[in-house]
């Protein structure tokens, strides 16, 4: 079972994630925390801690400030931001400070459990909405810098987000769990992406995207 600690100054938010974490057997809320001191205070005082799970703002220590100093009493606690703020500074400061898990609070209950599950295997999660809209944002800059003539891909939004997680080095079967689709769905995307690029193959694929600006 995975001790869990919530971090969040909005206690419906926290109750919320605390009725959600107990409908799986595979969890245990043992703290909750209006903001980063009160993580570090818990832990300090002795609690056992797997996962702690924290919004960005919060007064007195954010949860990106909170990362550090946690990881410094405890390198094996796992820290994953649950939180409204989408902006690509915020995601690298997150994982350049040590997080393990970036998820919008308006991610899926199955897919915030998945996200736990996963990052507590010793995975780096990044749910599928900030997966999409960072390959949304890259493949912008990359028009507005482009000045040829060439069309733009005529890519479905799916297509895009399998073809950030394929470059991500995620295999079939992990993209299915992902994105909750098949495995077959996620073959025939693949496939997909092969032939509207041009490319011979998985490989190429991925060189085409860094060279193109896509994938960066």
């Amino acid at each position: 079972m995975l001790n869990v600690i919530l971090a969040d100054d909005d206690t419906l938010v926290r109750e919320g994630l605390k009725m959600l974490l107990l409908s799986d057997n595979s969890f245990q809320v043992v703290g909750e925390a209006g903001n980063g001191q009160e993580v570090l205070d818990l832990i300090n005082g002795g609690l056992a801690v797997d996962i702690v799970l924290t919004d960005v703002n919060m007064p007195v220590m954010d949860g990106i400030a909170l990362i550090k100093p946690l990881r410094a009493l405890n390198e094996k606690i796992k820290v994953i931001i649950l939180s409204m703020v989408d902006t690509n500074k915020s995601i690298e400061q997150a994982f350049t400070a040590g997080a393990s898990g970036y998820l919008l609070k308006t991610v899926s209950p199955e897919e915030l459990l998945f996200a736990i599950k996963k990052v507590n295997q010793g995975k780096r999660y990044l749910c599928s909405d900030l997966t999409l809209k960072l390959l949304e944002r890259s493949m912008e800059a990359v028009a507005v810098q482009n000045t040829d003539d060439e069309l733009p891909l005529d890519l479905t939004s799916r297509e895009k987000e399998v073809l950030f997680l394929i470059a991500e080095g995620l295999t079939n079967n992990e993209i299915s769990d992902k994105l909750f689709l098949s495995k077959r769905t996620i073959e025939g995307h693949r496939q997909s992406l092969i032939e509207k690029t041009g490319c011979r193959n998985t490989a190429s694929l991925i060189k085409f995207s860094i060279l193109n600006g896509i994938i960066q």
